[in-house]
């Protein structure tokens, strides 16, 4: 009996021990939850937020992690859709994640911001760019790109100092960042002088824009303006292109996709589109553009290095206040200057870059683009 007790009692410790371990290996980790479409039509855009954000992490964990510990990617599929949004932000909550790169769409990213500020959770989006985001007042919500209320009157004076179209159709996909942008470059337009004859909505899915395409023939529209997402503007500009409406066409970083090319094809040569500077050939991101490429992945989408200058001003603010306190994280955020690949970044009491541009770009059908004055 006493040997048994003794093996009892030794195999009670060994699992304790072995309790301990773990434990202190799980602590070892920070986790950062990557939340964006892994499925769905704009899944395209979440891979260049994960490529950026899981390359930051690869390139701080070689250089010694954050605070002696390791940095971990759990990544969360919310499809950009609001509602699969929602359950995703529940999910971290429950599984006690306290950062979170993302989300992507601002439809999405609005309904989970709201959870993460109620739980006191750091988020920092990538990709969403509209300023609803941030005008609640709340603490814990920060972005790494511009907002559309940036963005559209960059497109909305390229329109007026260099198109000057007497009279353009502005459409829009029903949806926050869409019609958000739609309605800013709407504003500045209107506002000098050149007439908005067309100003609607489609449903984001549909397929056949023949009776909007017939709309804009019928008013002699010589300009027009896309707010929303490129699955639905590449199969405007094919159908555009088959019924004879040969009108330029503009849209926002939402576009900016390879993809537009291949669902439009020869109709996609010449379109205009807002994007974020390409971080992807300043020389002083060679290093990091070779390591990207060597995984295969593509360094030049719009949230690519967006989504690595998240990751690396979060963990920039674990090390200078020396622990992983979200809250705590949030106050340095907002009193300090971040070196990253996207430049010297500040923010602002919202949230928001202090300093950021938007830059036109020329879209070919080779899915190149080139940078206009």
């Amino acid at each position: 009996m006493k040997n048994n007790k003794k093996t009892l009692l030794s195999l009670a410790a060994s699992v304790l021990l072995a309790g301990g371990i773990g434990m202190a290996r799980a602590e070892d980790t920070i986790k950062i939850a990557l939340a964006g479409p892994v499925t769905g039509p704009v899944a395209q855009y979440g891979d260049m937020q994960f490529i950026g954000a899981k390359m930051a992490i690869e390139q701080i964990n070689k250089a010694g992690g954050v605070n002696g510990k390791q940095l971990e990617a759990i990544v969360y599929d919310d499809a950009c859709d609001p509602k699969q949004a929602v359950a995703v932000a529940n999910k971290i909550v429950n599984q006690r994640l306290r950062f979170v790169v993302g989300h992507l769409c601002s439809s999405s990213t609005q309904p989970a911001s709201d959870i993460y500020e109620d739980e006191g959770i750091l988020m920092i989006t990538a990709a969403s760019t509209s300023p609803d985001i941030t005008s609640r007042g709340y603490k814990m919500i920060f972005r790494t790109i511009g907002l559309d209320s940036l963005q559209g009157p960059t497109a909305g004076q390229y329109i007026v100092e260099k198109i000057r179209p007497k009279k353009m159709a502005v459409i829009h996909d029903k949806q926050q960042y869409g019609e958000g942008i739609a309605r800013a470059v709407k504003d500045v337009v209107e506002k000098a002088g050149i007439n908005v004859a067309v100003f609607e909505g489609v449903t984001s899915g549909d397929k056949d824009f023949s009776a909007l395409i017939a709309k804009l023939k019928r008013e002699n529209v010589e300009f027009v303006y896309y707010g929303g997402y490129h699955p639905e503007l590449g199969l405007i500009l094919r159908q555009s292109a088959e019924k004879g409406l040969k009108v330029p066409f503009m849209g926002p970083e939402g576009v900016g996709n390879k993809d537009i090319s291949a669902i439009a094809g020869e109709a996609s040569e010449g379109l205009l589109v807002t994007l974020p500077k390409s971080f992807d050939q300043d020389p002083a991101n060679a290093r990091l553009v070779k390591a990207i490429k060597a995984k295969g992945d593509d360094a030049s989408g719009p949230f690519v290095f967006p989504a690595y200058s998240a990751v690396q001003v979060m963990a920039d603010g674990m090390k200078i206040t020396k622990n992983e306190d979200p809250e705590e994280v949030a106050e340095v955020l907002r009193r300090n200057v971040f070196a990253t690949p996207t430049g010297q970044l500040t923010f602002d009491g919202k949230g928001d870059l202090k300093d950021f541009s938007f830059v036109v770009y020329q879209w070919h059908a080779d899915g190149t683009k080139t940078a206009l004055d």
